[in-house]
């Protein structure tokens, strides 16, 4: 077992992101605006329209790729930033650990109570000007991953600490890649399917605030694992499920042992 975080604890901040309070419920909000960026109006399927709506979907799928792309250079960034600092002060990275957690906690408990106006997400997407072809998608994906990270960034910032704890750029880029898959392929799933995600985006927005509620408690929760040093034994406890998943697989059918595989490699 390595000391580097478990591919599935990643995998699992990434999704875990994307249902965040200023994440899921502005789902439609997003592809209307990629969309728009792609030149479509919408996704309206009809049997007399196939081909059309086809290519829109076509368009969306493609432009909300650039979008993710956009944020995953930022976040492969960052994780190079931290990493970096990590090796280069070296005996404080308990005061990082310490500061770390507080400030994820803090962030958590404004997810809930909503006390730092400047971090207003809904009205920070509405005020974004409208982005303009894959070029225009790519950059609304970096401001993303930049101009939101306080939102996202409480989850970010514990991958980002177990990352950086290995002072070795390479890796940590790698897992913040791994990060943004997670965070980047329901986006696709809903562009996708996007029609159908707007059946259900009104229930969302029923349900917003508990959604902040139970997002700002999870958060919260991973403050107090991050403040006291527990954020790790997370990681192990993961990396041994991880493991566990291998070796259950090697005599398993196709999809199991490829995956097995795959998780064999990435672990090196």
């Amino acid at each position: 077992m390595n000391e580097y975080p478990s591919i599935l604890l990643v995998f699992s901040a990434g999704l875990l992101s994307f249902f965040s309070p200023c994440v899921l419920p502005l789902i439609p909000s997003y592809l209307s605006i990629l969309g728009a960026a792609g030149g479509t109006s919408g996704i309206n399927p009809s049997p007399e329209n196939n081909e059309q709506t086809g290519k829109k979907r076509f368009i969306l799928l493609i432009t909300t790729g650039s979008f993710i792309t956009g944020f995953t250079v930022v976040f492969i960034i960052l994780s190079i930033i931290i990493s970096t600092t990590f090796l280069l002060m070296g005996g404080i990275s308990k005061y990082i650990q310490i500061a770390a957690g507080i400030i994820v906690i803090i962030l958590g408990i404004n997810i809930i109570f909503d006390f730092i106006k400047f971090l207003n997400y809904e009205k920070r997407l509405h005020t974004t000007k409208r982005p303009k072809g894959l070029i225009g998608a790519f950059l609304a994906g970096m401001a993303f991953g930049a101009g939101w990270t306080p939102c996202i960034g409480p989850i970010l910032a514990g991958v980002l600490f177990l990352a950086g704890q290995s002072s070795k750029t390479g890796i940590a880029a790698l897992y913040l890649g791994l990060y943004s898959l997670g965070l980047g392929i329901p986006f696709l799933l809903a562009a996708l399917f996007f029609d159908r995600y707007l059946v259900t985006a009104k229930w969302f927005r029923a349900k917003y605030q508990l959604i902040k509620n139970i997002s700002g408690s999870l958060l919260i929760l991973m403050g107090l694992l991050i403040l006291t040093g527990r954020f790790s034994a997370l990681n192990i406890a993961m990396q041994k499920w991880q493991f566990q998943y291998i070796y259950w697989a090697q005599d398993k059918a196709l999809p199991f042992r490829l995956i097995a595989d795959w998780l064999n490699w990435i672990n090196f």
